[in-house]
């Protein structure tokens, strides 16, 4: 039998087991949204009563339709890039370098608290061109050492909302001096989600706190006026809400009443 790993995680951090666990309920349906298959394994590894979360496949879409558009947008990144770096801040658990398996010619890094990288390092397997870093995603210093060469994908899923305004928009400003060109793949919440975060099971759960809020792309061009925007989408609007099927694909259809809540969950893509 094999050893399962213990897990101690908190904050921020601990809200990356209910994530993987979601990816794990979906991959196991007849027709997932993102169909991780990387997931269930990683779920097996650890030592977690996944009980104790209280989540079931039914609120699965709320992480899956992201990570799956985040997907689909690191996919075309990478084919219109052979030669790459891809930064994957607040990687967690997620297995987006397995799914998507880069070519030779991408460097890519998945970064995080340093108790998540060796989490990491015990559920998942080394692969060439690949390498992990423990970072905050706070740190000042930390993008210095990767070689700014070639073009980049900053990916940062699931972190923004942790940080205050200052560092947010400060780690995006960083990347886009270090790097000559590239994108920046991120996601936000809305003034309505941060409003609301005491509702948000998550963080009731995980004792984070939520901290910034940004209403559409023009926020951040606004502040950083290199980027621009590619694409933007919510969770309704996002190519990969069509794969929802079951009570949660009518969310869509009641969310109309509300335009904040239509908007609380913004994934945005820009360029530089």
């Amino acid at each position: 039998m094999t050893t399962k790993v213990a897990v101690d995680l908190h904050g921020a951090a601990k809200t990356m087991l209910t994530t993987l666990y979601l990816k794990s309920l979906d991959a196991a349906l007849p027709q997932p949204v993102l169909g991780d298959r990387f997931a269930p394994l990683a779920v097996e590894r650890l030592d977690v009563d996944w009980s104790e979360l209280g989540v079931t496949a039914r609120w699965a879409p709320i992480v899956t339709v992201r990570t799956a558009q985040y997907d689909l947008w690191a996919r075309d990144f990478l084919a219109a890039h052979a030669q790459a770096t891809v930064v994957h801040i607040g990687c967690g658990l997620d297995s987006r370098v397995f799914r998507l398996d880069p070519g030779p010619g991408v460097e890519w890094i998945d970064a995080d608290f340093p108790e998540v990288i060796e989490l990491r390092q015990k559920v998942y397997p080394d692969r060439a061109h690949y390498r992990l870093v423990a970072t905050s995603a706070t740190d000042p210093s930390w993008l210095d050492a990767i070689p700014a060469d070639r073009p980049v994908l900053f990916l940062a899923e699931g972190i923004s909302m942790y940080l205050t305004r200052d560092e947010g928009l400060g780690l995006i400003s960083r990347v886009v001096e270090r790097f000559r060109t590239g994108e920046v793949q991120i996601d936000f919440y809305n003034w309505l989600a941060i409003a609301t975060q005491r509702v948000h099971m998550l963080n009731r759960r995980s004792g984070s706190r939520l901290h910034w809020a940004v209403n559409s792309p023009a926020d951040i061009v606004g502040e950083i006026p290199a980027l621009h925007v590619v694409d933007s989408a919510t969770l309704f609007s996002a190519k990969t809400f069509a794969r929802v099927n079951g009570p949660f694909a009518g969310a869509g259809v009641l969310s109309r009443a509300i335009p904040a809540g239509r908007k609380a969950l913004q994934y945005h893509r820009y360029a530089f």
